[in-house]
């Protein structure tokens, strides 16, 4: 048998340097704002109270400024960046990116999903943290913190796993646990099919579910003026099928809008990735920033186009 040489196994390049640094906020540059309203939101409220609470968890990351030592230009972490300066804080520790990917790095950060959530909950509490410090940490109210806990019980596994990494919110589960596990798979099923993880769309595929796959038909549906008829979910149906049916006329002719689209997705995500260009624009030409990054945080350019129709 001939023996072919091997070629020796190429390098392979880490991420990150492999110790964090402490860094000085005043020599760290964000390179996009903080969009308005931000810091009045929910979500920023949530960051400042658990930095308060128990510090950073997830250090912001950075790369060096080419030609300039000890200054860094940031890629992710803009929110906890604002709260430390709020909270007076003036030196943080952070990862080293050997990328530089400006922009596009916090497009590859998967941010935590409800059932993620309700699992790290879980796991504070069997550790012994109580229910109240947990609720500070994130700027929640302890019976949310309770409601969190509990949101998997009476949800199948099927229904747990296809729902995992979704956005849904701690109502739908709420909602699912009326139902059968056949029909929680169904309608997981049917939320996914749909990208549609609303409370509502919850609400109308329980109402359109059999009695015969509710866990207590005599719990179906509420009575008095809350309650749903025939006539609605009739009308629900005949509203999602018309939907369909404009969905499917718009895909038959997005096609070549669809490709010029990506090309000019594709081009300026590459702009934003280089942080000369991006430090221009802040400087020269900050109206086309925010602009760029709606362009280039564009997820599903199907989706977002036919939304956009």
């Amino acid at each position: 048998m001939i023996q072919h040489p091997t070629a020796p196994p190429s390098p392979v390049k880490l991420a990150f340097e492999r110790e964090m640094v402490l860094v000085d906020l005043a020599a760290v540059i964000p390179l996009k704002s903080l969009k308005p309203g931000v810091k009045d939101s929910k979500k920023y409220a949530q960051i400042l109270s658990s930095v308060r609470t128990i510090g950073i968890v997830e250090p912001p990351v950075v790369v060096p400024e080419p030609g300039r030592s000890q200054r860094y230009f940031l890629l992710d972490g803009l929110m906890r960046l604002e709260a430390l300066k709020d909270l007076g804080i003036t030196r943080v520790e952070c990862l080293v990116a050997t990328d530089d990917e400006a922009y596009t790095y916090n497009k590859r950060v998967n941010r935590l999903a409800a059932v993620q959530e309700h699992k790290m909950i879980v796991r504070a509490v069997d550790r012994g943290v109580p229910p109240e410090r947990i609720a500070e940490a994130l700027g929640l109210d302890v019976v949310t913190i309770r409601r969190r806990f509990k949101m998997l019980d009476g949800i199948c596994p099927e229904a747990v796993e296809l729902l995992k990494d979704t956005t849904c919110p701690l109502a739908v589960f709420e909602i699912l646990r009326h139902m059968a596990p056949i029909r929680q798979v169904e309608a997981a099923d049917l939320m996914i099919g749909q990208n549609n993880f609303s409370t509502m769309f919850a609400r109308a595929l329980h109402a359109a579910t059999p009695p015969t796959q509710l866990v207590d038909a005599r719990k179906r549906k509420p009575k008095g003026t809350t309650a749903v008829t025939a006539e609605q979910i009739a009308r629900m149906e005949r509203e999602l099928a018309s939907l369909q049916s404009r969905v499917k006329l718009v895909e038959e002719n997005y096609g070549l809008d669809n490709l010029h689209l990506t090309v000019a997705k594709g081009y300026i995500s590459k702009l934003l990735s280089n942080p000369r260009i991006v430090r221009w624009l802040s400087q020269n030409r900050q109206e086309y920033v925010a602009e760029f990054q709606g362009v280039a945080e564009i997820e599903n350019l199907a989706h977002d186009h036919v939304g956009a129709e």
